[in-house]
């Protein structure tokens, strides 16, 4: 009788007992989702692997090639030249004829200037004569002052005279001699003034016909023609520009550069020559540095110290055989580099004080560490101490990335 009363009693207590449970499980369920759901979230992060690969810090500006060796040919006499037959690019020999010129004719004197000329031809004649008849004087005074000096000579040795006689007389001799070449220079230089005197009087107003007196303008080099700046027949003075040529095949790179890269750059250092046309790079190396700068606007319109380095190529000349005078390189100097580094992105680096710091992933976890730092470039930095290759480091790192802060892979 008892065990059948009790049954529905316990039935009762079972199912509220199981109701019981069903809610905790619930609440449990649902504290665990809100749990679940608030949890602070990794940030996302750039990463990268520190490495063990070749590090280059170089200087990278533009350059142009140039002739090394480029000459200017002028006009020798004014005159008249004729139509040059050349273009540019054109090949030249070296004593090639590049242009004919010539020569203008003299001026033609009037009645007055003709007389002037006349005189001076006279005035010229006397002058030769005079000096002719001063040579003669001079040369007497030569000969006596040397037969004094040989006569005093044996007499000094004797004790017959003083040795300040003989002295006297040696200086006399010299002066003699010296004047006496003094009055043969005066008779050389009396015969060109008249030489000169003649000639203006001879060809007043003369134009030779002969094919002797046209002056022809010679290469002198093997080369090619850079620029022409008289091309048509035209009168031009003495010293005017007619073209410029220079041998192609020699060539070399002047670069500008920042006057504080320029302190950092020593002849002899290696130089890459990239974007030249071909597909490889050109070798070189710095042949100096030239110490005066100049100032030189920027595209933002800022104003530059700069310095021109030139430097050689080293490379085959086949391969660059089509380069020429002017074309744009881009000169990439070696400062310094090594075939095996250990480095990191400049990006991961941040500054601790007066330390360099980045953060490394330690299980999905940024620790930060203090590192030291070597040699870098715009790109990578060479890590000395503080991280071992093969350590993921977090680059950029920004304000909410702190010690402990978990963190994924973007």
């Amino acid at each position: 009788m008892n065990m059948t009363s009790n049954t529905p009693a316990n039935a009762k207590k079972s199912v509220q007992w199981k109701r019981h449970f069903t809610w905790i499980v619930v609440l449990v369920l649902m504290v665990v989702a809100l749990g679940y759901g608030f949890r602070p979230q990794p940030r996302q992060v750039d990463i990268a692997t520190a490495t063990r690969a070749p590090l280059q810090v170089t200087i990278e500006e533009e350059g142009k090639t140039r002739v090394i060796d480029r000459y200017v040919i002028t006009a020798q006499v004014a005159g008249t030249t004729c139509r040059m037959d050349l273009n540019v690019g054109d090949t030249v020999t070296k004593h090639q004829v590049l242009v004919n010129i010539n020569p203008l004719p003299s001026q033609a004197l009037d009645p007055r200037a003709h007389a002037q000329a006349q005189a001076k031809v006279a005035a010229a004649k006397a002058a030769l004569n005079a000096a002719q008849q001063n040579v003669g004087a001079a040369q007497a005074d030569a000969d006596l002052a040397t037969k004094e000096v040989q006569r005093l000579q044996p007499l000094a040795e004797k004790g017959h005279v003083s040795i300040g006689q003989l002295d006297q007389a040696e200086a006399v001799k010299r002066s003699s001699v010296a004047a006496l070449r003094s009055a043969v220079f005066a008779v050389d230089v009396a015969k060109y003034e008249l030489a000169a005197a003649q000639t203006a009087l001879q060809y007043t107003g003369d134009q030779s016909s002969n094919s002797a007196d046209i002056i022809p303008v010679r290469a002198p080099i093997d080369g090619r023609v850079l620029k022409l700046q008289q091309e048509c027949e035209g009168v031009v003075a003495p010293g005017t520009p007619l073209l410029e040529i220079g041998d192609t095949r020699s060539l070399e790179i002047a670069t500008d550069v920042l006057s504080a890269d320029a302190v950092k750059i020593k002849p002899g250092m290696k130089v890459l020559y990239e974007r030249w046309g071909g597909e490889l790079p050109l070798e070189g190396q710095v042949l100096r540095v030239e110490p005066v700068g100049f100032t030189k606007v920027s595209a933002l319109g800022v104003e530059e110290q700069r310095v021109l380095v030139i430097s050689g190529i080293t490379s085959d000349p086949e391969r660059w055989q089509n380069l020429g005078d002017g074309y744009r390189v881009e000169s990439r100097f070696i400062l310094w580099q090594q075939p095996d580094v250990l480095q990191i992105p400049l990006s991961a680096l941040f500054r601790s004080g007066d330390q360099w710091a980045l953060f490394v992933v330690n299980n999905n976890k940024a620790e930060r560490r203090l590192v030291k730092v070597g040699q870098r470039n715009g790109l990578s930095a060479q890590i000395l101490e503080g991280l071992a290759a093969g350590e993921a480091v977090i680059t950029h790192p920004d304000d909410r990335i702190e010690e402990g802060v978990r963190v994924k892979a973007r």
